[in-house]
């Protein structure tokens, strides 16, 4: 160890600079080599983003075999002043792919100090789709029950705006309905009331829609539960035969606004069973009801099936 041993305090700085001269030298001669190896390089798509729009990300390099120095590659490598290959799309194309080959012209173009072998990715996938505008009118969807039990809405739901138009790929927007089926943010409303509702889409990444929040305006009311006894009459009965019902009289359950109680003519229902639905197997035929005032909703008859019992002559 003793030719190690540093004979002044400057010894280690000497050795250091020595060893980092050394690896400079080496590192400039090799730069100053020429290489063939496999790399990528960028390409950029080059379009009308007001009439084309692509439905999946566009690819952003290919695979290439270039012969180059040492300090070309360095800089491809760091990205340093690399212009990308401009691939030119100018009207919609019928096919979504381009053949590795047919990018050479593109790529030599481009490449500054680069020499292109040949272009190793095979196929370069893409697709575009023509874009547009659809204008659609909106509606609240009438599978969503918004009101709490025991109170109904009045009347249809209604927006504003009372439409929103989408842009984006033709194929995505021309899918979507017409109307526009909307579900309100909040259910069980006991009372009138306006809503910001929020426009859902599939896709938003490639679509854009005018509003994001259009305001809904809902009228609700509460309802009244009530019912009422009817004897159904007899239609239909086979001729020459005579037959009566049990029970013989059904009840009928129905709602109504709370302002329509006093205006109710209840005297208006009616109810009959028809012969015509007999059922052999079980001796039965269905009450219906063929009339009814105005302003009742939800009505359900019990029961719905009445049992027949021929008579005797």
């Amino acid at each position: 160890m003793k030719p190690f041993r540093p004979q002044t305090k400057q010894y280690w700085r000497v050795v250091l600079l020595c060893f980092v001269a050394a690896s400079t030298f080496w590192l400039l001669n090799a730069l100053n080599k020429s290489y063939s190896t496999q790399t990528t390089y960028p390409v950029k798509f080059v379009y009308n983003d007001q009439q084309l729009v692509p439905i999946k990300p566009l690819p952003e390099e290919v695979q290439v075999n270039v012969t180059a120095k040492g300090w070309k590659l360095l800089r491809k490598a760091l990205r340093l002043e690399v212009q990308p290959a401009e691939i030119f799309i100018r009207n919609q194309p019928r096919n979504n792919y381009l053949l590795g080959s047919a990018l050479r012209p593109a790529l030599v173009n481009a490449m500054d100090g680069l020499q292109l072998n040949f272009v190793v990715t095979d196929t370069l996938h893409f697709n575009f789709d023509a874009k547009s505008k659809r204008t659609v009118a909106l509606q609240h969807d009438p599978q969503q029950r918004i009101a709490a039990e025991g109170y109904e809405i009045v009347g249809p739901v209604t927006f504003n705006p009372d439409s929103i138009t989408f842009t984006g790929p033709s194929t995505i927007i021309n899918s979507f309905p017409n109307p526009y089926l909307l579900r309100v943010p909040n259910t069980g409303l006991t009372a009138a009331t306006k809503l910001e509702v929020p426009v859902m889409f599939a896709s938003p990444e490639l679509v854009s829609v005018s509003k994001n929040e259009v305001v809904a305006t809902i009228n609700i009311k509460g309802l009244v539960r009530e019912e009422r006894q009817l004897v159904p009459e007899m239609v239909n009965v086979p001729e020459g035969r005579s037959y009566t019902v049990r029970p013989q009289v059904i009840l009928v359950r129905y709602q109504l606004f709370e302002d329509s109680v006093a205006l109710l003519n209840r005297e208006l229902f009616k109810a009959v069973v028809n012969f015509a639905n007999y059922n052999r197997q079980d001796s039965t035929v269905t009450a219906e009801l063929v009339q009814k005032p105005v302003g009742v909703r939800r009505i359900t008859l019990e029961p719905q099936r009445l049992k027949v019992i021929p008579q005797q002559d």
